[in-house]
């Protein structure tokens, strides 16, 4: 826990520096994997399961760092920084990061165990770990031949400026952000997420923007620039209405299920413990969800959440002076956007966590005309803080069911990695504040801040409110059927190119599988965990090697 949280206060403070001055945070799980195998290898004795927990400690307050990087500089663009200090920071922080840590605890199990969504970060981080005790070097060959060739792409491109960013990116479609992401990383994202859900994914960028932008301005419907607007609202709408669906046909009965089951048996009776040690003896994956200590303990969990969740409006009510409904409204929108946090990142590997802090921010700004933007921005900081925490847990508890590590553990260790993290980036935030001034931040400043100048945009309403609307009974409709409906609003709303080259990654999946006939699948997961981990090495080395030429 001390090398984790050492760690984690680096890595948060250089995340932190490059989401504001590039505007992109690099996934640092894997970075941070490997960080702590190197210091826990020099003690000599340790295991992937000690390695694993210190890497979960590290990593938790770099997606801290990006929620406030991603939103409150909003708040100085706008003129709008007066009475934002330190006390008031570390609230929305640390309120971020509680909040997120209670839904993981709920929701992990459904996730991992239920769901068994991709994950392919944490799929990343559980090879880069599992290759140091494979026997037969394949997989080990084939992680580091792809973190090698990806690294070494990455620096040419990035550092050396001799590979462009984006290919076939002067094909010209008026409205539409069209290309192929010249990125490893992004090819390797649809490769591990696999082939069907990539062409879901890319069916929703055919209807954003072939279908609304393009088609709608063809027959004249209208501009490109208002197509545009549509469909961002219409994804935004999707993803709400699927998120909250999920919630209610998927989520909630598993939930209420539990609690009867446990509210139903006596606790610690002799016959609970013999059925504790019958389940532990067959290892039945259904026995083990029915022991009752289990059961009883989902019930703690859920109910702890719940109050604390209670304490945790009533503190921002009044510390921010607003009614308690109101603050009501924000813990339960940042539960909802935490549930669709962490579907986007197993479906994808992305984390919008700025889209979700603005969908909760505009369903505030509706429902109570008179909250100032200052403290709108504060609020939506929560939900990102929460949201980005929830990625980077649910990408670590995805490598802890592959390695065999204890939630429990990893949950405690994001716990004072989250905690470290919300410090030192809201410390940090002011300090570059003081050192460059409000007027630094923006997008042809200093600090780009590029999510913090797309969350002031939005402040002023959504683009199209009926497509919105649309959008969301579409999401909740088809949520209610089960069908994959976020991973369709996630492609309609981001720009074409990542669904394009999430696509070709995944084709590459199956055309590597139908010519290996899937005898290679661990080293083609492997060589994809690599390209992954390869490119966002090179992300934080540059962070960090940024920060300190500046500094």
């Amino acid at each position: 826990m001390i090398i984790g949280g050492i760690g984690s206060a680096f890595i948060s403070a250089s995340s932190l520096y490059i989401a504001l001055k590039l505007g992109a945070l690099p996934w640092p799980i894997v970075f941070a994997a490997l960080l702590s195998l190197f210091f826990l290898k020099l003690l000599k004795r340790t295991t992937l399961n000690e390695v694993n927990v210190t890497h979960t400690a590290m990593s938790a307050g770099a997606m801290v760092a990006g929620g406030l990087a991603f939103t409150i500089p909003a708040i100085w663009m706008l003129g709008l920084g007066d009475g934002i200090d330190l006390p008031m920071l570390l609230l929305v922080s640390l309120g971020g990061v509680v909040l997120g840590l209670l839904a993981t605890a709920c929701i992990r199990r459904y996730f991992i165990d239920t769901s068994k969504l991709a994950y392919p970060i944490g799929v990343s981080a559980a090879e880069t770990l599992l290759v140091t005790e494979d026997t037969s070097k394949r997989r080990t060959i084939a992680l580091f031949s792809g973190m090698g060739i990806a690294a070494i792409y990455a620096f040419i491109r990035d550092n050396l400026g001799l590979l462009p960013s984006m290919l076939f990116s002067k094909v010209n479609i008026p409205g539409v952000s069209f290309g192929i992401y010249n990125s490893p990383m992004m090819l390797a994202i649809g490769f591990i997420v696999g082939p069907a859900a990539c062409l879901i994914w890319f069916g929703g960028a055919v209807i954003g923007d072939l279908g609304v932008v393009v088609a709608g301005s063809a027959a004249g419907l209208w501009d490109s620039t208002f197509g545009e607007g549509i469909k961002k609202s219409l994804g935004m709408g999707v993803m709400l209405g699927a998120g909250i669906g999920i919630l209610l046909v998927q989520m909630i009965p598993v939930v209420v299920k539990h609690f009867k089951q446990a509210l139903a048996r006596p606790a610690n009776t002799a016959a609970d413990k013999s059925a504790d040690t019958a389940a532990r003896a067959t290892e039945s994956s259904s026995a083990i969800a029915a022991k009752p200590s289990d059961l009883r303990q989902r019930k703690r969990i859920h109910l702890s959440s719940a109050v604390i969740s209670a304490v945790i409006a009533c503190v921002v009510s009044f510390a921010l002076g607003l009614p308690l409904l109101q603050s009501v409204l924000l813990v339960a929108g940042t539960w909802v956007a935490v549930f669709m946090s962490s579907q986007s990142v197993g479906v994808s590997g992305i984390n919008p966590m700025e889209v979700f802090a603005i969908m909760v921010l505009l369903l505030i700004q509706l429902a109570f005309h008179e909250t100032g933007l200052a403290t709108i921005f504060l609020l939506a900081a929560i939900v990102a803080v929460a949201c980005g925490l929830a990625g980077d847990v649910m990408n670590d508890f995805k490598a802890g069911a592959l390695i065999g590590t204890k939630p429990r553990d990893q949950w405690v260790a994001q716990a004072i990695g989250g905690v470290i993290g919300a410090v030192v980036a809201s410390v940090l935030m002011l300090v570059l504040l003081q050192v460059y001034g409000a007027e630094s931040f923006g997008l042809d400043k200093t600090f780009l801040a590029t999510q913090a100048s797309m969350v002031a945009t939005m402040a002023s309403g959504i683009p199209n409110l009926p497509a919105f609307g649309i959008g969301f009974v579409v999401g909740l409709v088809l949520a209610c059927f089960r069908l994959p409906v976020m991973t369709l609003g996630l492609g309609i709303y981001l720009p074409f190119y990542f669904s394009l080259t999430a696509l070709i990654g995944g084709l590459l999946k199956l055309a590597f599988d139908k010519v290996t006939k899937r005898r290679y699948e661990a080293e083609g997961t492997a060589v994809a965990s690599g390209l992954l981990g390869g490119e966002s090495l090179i992300g934080v080395f540059g962070a960090i090697v940024l920060m300190f030429t500046a500094l």
